[in-house]
């Protein structure tokens, strides 16, 4: 009896794993589907995996061909409904780009994100602060900072890093998992820490060490 009952339970859960799995597939969003509509532009080719995250502004966002957007990452643009954007569109995700499960995009002014980039999952990418200067004001209802982010074609973002505003990498950088990114990193480079700093680079002949 034990036998057959845990037979069954078997049977049952692989009935429902299956059929989980095809919901999955049949209500990710791809190119001709409706909420693709909403996108600035939905590339070729390109999917948004179910379950999405938060999504919001999509009118401003550009996702390429060929790209994969993984389960629940957040994709936004601006704060409020019907909101003037000074950049349109306001983020940019490249071709043939992957962004990682629990990942999110969250844009004011301007995210560029090249092509071919690939993140792990857990990233966070923002061109936004909190204003902080009135201390006599909750933090909170300051006036927010904006300053446009770029990551460069072709590089890898480790999991659970932090990309801030301001933040502009180069072409094929990495940036190791949990590092919290600010500034200006040249192409072919490896970054890491909190704050990230540069830790290796290609100089065109092989990869070099800054001096400490």
């Amino acid at each position: 009896m034990l036998r057959l009952r845990s037979r069954c339970r078997s049977t049952i859960g692989r009935m429902f794993r299956s059929l989980s799995a095809s919901l999955n597939r049949a209500a990710s969003i791809g190119p001709y589907d409706p909420p693709a509509r909403r996108y600035k532009r939905f590339g070729q080719g390109s999917i948004i995996n179910w379950p999405t995250g938060n999504m919001y502004g999509e009118r401003w966002i550009s996702i390429g061909d060929d790209t994969m957007i993984a389960t629940h990452v957040t994709l936004s643009a601006g704060m409020v409904p019907g909101q003037q954007m000074m950049t349109d569109p306001v983020v940019i995700i490249g071709d043939r780009c992957l962004i990682g499960r629990g990942s999110a995009i969250v844009g004011h002014y301007r995210i560029d994100i090249g092509d071919d980039v690939y993140t792990g999952m857990n990233v966070y990418i923002t061109d936004q602060n909190h204003g902080y200067e009135d201390i006599s004001a909750p933090i909170g209802t300051q006036d927010p900072q904006d300053d446009p982010v770029v990551v460069g074609s072709g590089s890898w973002i480790g999991s659970g890093a932090v990309v801030l505003p301001g933040a502009r990498l180069g072409e094929h950088c990495v940036v190791a998992a949990n590092s919290v990114v600010r500034g200006e990193f040249p192409p072919y480079s490896v970054v890491a820490g909190v704050p990230a700093k540069l830790v290796r680079l290609h100089d065109g002949a092989d990869w070099t060490r800054p001096e400490s």
